[in-house]
């Protein structure tokens, strides 16, 4: 299994992220963001796909490089060609009343990297959008070109989570952007899992739910994710509104990792969402994301093994809400709800609770 999991990456295509639709927002709120779906899908051809909807505006403008590059009324979709290469392409969607969104592609192209993306651009159930180029998440970064790392240096990377185990991080360390903090968070510490490999499609199945379960209610789970959150929250100082409004972070940005960038990873991105208040099933959305932009490198580890190992390693290297839904059962039978698990698992009281969503959400 760790040959799988730690196999070299191969460019995945690109994902269209679909949004969730929220209750719109009150239309004679002017702080409020109209938006109930905003997305931005950058071509392989350097073009980038535009959607919205903003019900009861008539008119909503988008800028990029402080250009206006498409325009329309409620609902729309435009295709934007011709600009200039940049290492992130933000997209500025402005509606005719209340606030406006800025958007960009949720995958960060990297030659080292496949699962590289924004945990933000998604609505919560209050209307509030997840502000992007705050937190990323990702597979393992052993592979980063001096390209890759410069290219995350100007990203205002500031510090990285590693939640791999000891021998992950042995075999493949990672290679951090110079000036960024690297922080050793592994999830499975002191744990059982993944220590022998599974026989049968089914034992793999239930390794993987297992295995979230550890990361729930495992001491070095609840470590690991304190310790990711506890990160977010002290590179969350400064002024948000103003930052965002600037396109910059706010005092920088955090990203946390694991091998494949799908199951630890995938919870603690998944933890965050929730946490923030994304809907449950838009938050299933972005974790399952990760069977397409890793669906080429998954592809071709399970071409050079004989089918029947293959069909045993299928289940390790997919997502599947069975997994994810492992992980909030595990919530609800350790913890009784989800606040609680924020508290006593992860030490998040109220009020940073509401710092963090102060600092991580718009509108």
């Amino acid at each position: 299994m760790k040959k799988a999991l730690l196999a070299a990456t191969v460019v995945a295509s690109a994902l269209t992220a679909t949004l969730i639709v929220a209750p719109a927002a009150n239309a004679g709120d002017r702080s409020a963001i109209p938006f109930t779906e905003a997305t931005v899908t950058a071509g392989a051809d350097g073009s980038f796909a535009l959607t919205w909807k903003a019900p009861g505006s008539k008119r909503v403008e988008i800028r990029a490089n402080g250009k206006v590059v498409a325009k329309g009324g409620a609902q729309g979709r435009a295709v934007v060609t011709g600009l200039p290469a940049a290492d992130r392409q933000w997209f500025d969607f402005t509606p005719q009343h209340g606030r406006g969104l800025r958007l960009a592609d949720r995958l960060i192209k990297l030659d080292g990297t496949t699962n590289f993306r924004d945990a933000g651009g998604y609505r919560t159930t209050t209307g509030q959008w997840v502000r992007m180029g705050e937190v990323y998440r990702s597979d393992a970064l052993a592979r980063l070109t001096p390209n890759d790392l410069a290219k995350l240096r100007r990203l205002h990377v500031r510090t990285v989570f590693d939640l791999r185990m000891e021998d992950e991080r042995g075999k493949d360390a990672d290679k951090v952007p110079v000036g960024a903090t690297y922080v050793v968070a592994d999830v499975f510490a002191g744990s059982g899992s993944f220590r022998t490999m599974p026989r049968t499609p089914d034992e793999a199945v239930k390794a993987m739910v297992d295995a979230e379960k550890a990361m729930v209610s495992g001491e070095g789970g609840k470590k690991a994710y304190a310790q990711v959150f506890e990160g977010i929250e002290r590179d969350g100082d400064g002024d948000g509104d103003r930052d965002h409004a600037r396109g910059r972070d706010r005092a920088g940005s955090v990203l946390f990792h694991c091998t494949a960038g799908k199951d630890r990873t995938g919870w603690a991105g998944a933890t965050l969402l929730t946490a923030l208040g994304v809907p449950r099933e838009t938050v299933e959305a972005d974790y399952l994301a990760s069977n397409d932009y890793r669906r080429a490198a998954n592809d071709a580890i399970l071409s050079h093994l004989p089918a029947q190992q293959a069909a045993v390693y299928k289940p390790l290297l997919d997502v599947r809400p069975e997994y994810l839904n492992a992980g909030y059962d595990e919530v609800e039978a350790a913890y009784g709800s989800f606040d609680r698990y924020l508290k006593d698992g992860l030490g998040i009281d109220a009020r940073e609770l509401k710092q963090l969503k102060k600092d991580l959400l718009v509108g």
